[in-house]
């Protein structure tokens, strides 16, 4: 995993052929273009690109979906799945973009309250 400087702006980077296994929280955005099994909890934007894989949970402010997420995704604000995107699972998030050619096969639920208590009887 690299810290790396775009702009200015400090993010994470999973590059190609790594894989990580495991819990992972970051304070900045983090670009996946390798593997991850388990649950990435991230303040900023979350990055799957084209050779990245998901196999877990991401809790993020922002997602942009060019690989492979099979999990449960919670994005505060925006999620976009892009045209070679794929998606198998769960999806919360306030804003949803799903481009020509992209693959999503799961529920969705936007700006969804939180179900109330059920009743004891």
């Amino acid at each position: 995993m690299a810290n790396e400087k775009q702009g200015g702006l400090m993010f994470n980077a999973l590059t190609a052929g790594s894989k990580i296994v495991g819990t992972i929280t970051a304070d900045s955005d983090f670009r996946i273009d390798g593997l991850i099994e388990g649950d990435l909890t991230c303040s900023g934007k979350v990055v799957i690109g084209e050779a990245g894989k998901v196999k877990g949970t991401i809790v993020c402010q922002q997602a942009e979906i060019l690989g492979l997420l099979d999990g449960k995704v919670t994005c505060h604000q925006q999620l976009s799945l892009r045209a070679n995107g794929k998606i198998q699972g769960d999806v919360h998030t306030k804003t949803l973009i799903v481009e020509p050619g992209a693959i999503f096969n799961g529920t969705c639920a936007m700006n969804e309250a939180k179900p109330a208590a059920t009743p004891v009887k």
